[in-house]
């Protein structure tokens, strides 16, 4: 029987700006959603969907994940349905994970590396943050 493993995946805002997530490899694109966002410290509020294309219109990706992915004729598939690793095959795979579909967060995420379940750790976990996440909702004094 072989040992549980994990994927590393780092997800940017932008250069410095970052947070690596190791999950399990059996977690699903929804779980590694949620993850990204509480890392950044954002709720979870919001519509979301991951994109093969890293730059551009991301709707015109060929490969899309969803959150509503059910309703018919949409031409995406599930992230409630779909594990990371079948998403990303191989260290390197890189999508973009549009959040929140109004305000547009763009987060790049990219599998780095893999690893061995730990027996006594919580997944998914924040290996790794660079830098200081903006407010999901920015004062709008501040604009």
């Amino acid at each position: 029987m072989t040992e549980p493993t994990t994927l590393i995946f780092r997800a940017s805002l932008r250069a410095r700006l970052c947070r690596d997530i190791e999950v399990s490899s059996s977690s699903t694109l929804a779980d590694l959603a949620e993850a990204i966002v509480a890392a950044f410290g954002f709720d979870l509020d919001h519509a979301y969907g991951f994109y093969s294309k890293l730059t551009g219109k991301l709707f015109d990706s060929p490969l899309r994940f969803e959150l509503f992915a059910d309703i018919e004729g949409s031409g995406s598939r599930s992230v409630k349905g779909t594990r990371v690793s079948t998403a990303f095959q191989k260290v390197g795979s890189a999508m973009t994970f549009l959040y929140d579909y109004g305000d547009e967060w763009r987060f790049r995420v990219e599998l780095i590396g893999t690893g061995q379940a730990q027996p006594d750790a919580n997944y998914p976990r924040i290996v790794s943050k660079i830098g200081k996440a903006p407010p999901q909702y920015p004062d709008i004094d501040d604009e």
